[in-house]
């Protein structure tokens, strides 16, 4: 706990059985009160590696449902136990849980509703290993979004998260899309509820065992990031009604 407030770790997964372990260990347990694994059908061990390593909440879908369908379960699961900050970490090993603390605090003393551990600022992401094409369009995707967001976020695509109870009960993520889209709308959802965001600089690794969307997949992300970004612009300025940005 941190100032009498419940921390919870969800980590959703996806084929993670090499590098769960891994990254469990490092979770920072004085501050962390517990964890949920989050299993979005597997086709290796991750359940079983999850339950040798005593994780007492694990959530099975028994089909895949998506990394945003993954999220929802995770999030739900998290509130129901009574979190207060939910700290959304890929057990892939590919954002290091050292960090948590650091984002932790930032929202256990009331600086920001959420946090993000960014690749870009100090490098990280380049210096991780991240495919230049990647990084050119993680830049561009995000001056597109900070200007017609109004922000100033160093990038809107990191999945190292860490969410106050305020902040996920603010907005309709249930609605969002169940693939990698979700992620970007959910942040936008937090902008147009004018939650404070916070960033702390986060290196990142990219190898075999991390996950990683292909080139296909990225083109249809970016097309997405593009589109949500367009429907914020519209609905912020009262031209156009998106349900996405329905106040919960």
């Amino acid at each position: 706990m941190i100032n009498q407030q419940k921390v919870i770790v969800v980590l959703p997964a996806y084929n993670a059985a090499r590098t769960l372990e891994q990254t469990y260990n490092e979770i920072p347990f004085d501050i962390v009160d517990d964890v949920i694994l989050t299993d979005d059908h597997s086709a290796d061990n991750t359940v079983e590696v999850g339950k040798n390593l005593g994780i007492k909440h694990i959530i099975v879908h028994e089909k895949n449902r998506g990394y945003g369908g993954n999220q929802k379960s995770c999030y739900a699961q998290a509130l129901e136990l009574g979190a207060d900050i939910v700290v959304m970490l890929h057990p892939d090993y590919q954002y290091t849980p050292k960090l948590i603390p650091s984002m932790v605090y930032l929202i256990g003393n009331n600086v920001y509703d959420v946090v993000l551990g960014s690749r870009i600022l100090n490098n990280g992401a380049r210096k991780g290993g991240m495919p230049l094409y990647k990084y050119i369009a993680n830049r561009f995707l995000t001056l597109f979004q900070n200007i017609l967001m109004g922000q100033k976020l160093s990038e809107y695509h990191t999945g190292y998260r860490v969410f106050s109870r305020k902040a996920l009960t603010s907005i309709n993520y249930k609605d969002n899309s169940e693939d990698f889209i979700f992620d970007n709308q959910m942040l936008a959802q937090l902008c147009m509820e004018k939650m404070e965001i916070g960033e702390v600089s986060c290196p990142t690794k990219y190898f075999p065992e991390a996950s990683s969307i292909n080139f296909s997949r990225s083109v249809t992300y970016g097309l997405g990031v593009l589109g949500v970004s367009i429907k914020y612009f519209l609905h912020n300025q009262g031209i156009t009604k998106s349900k996405l940005f329905n106040s919960k």
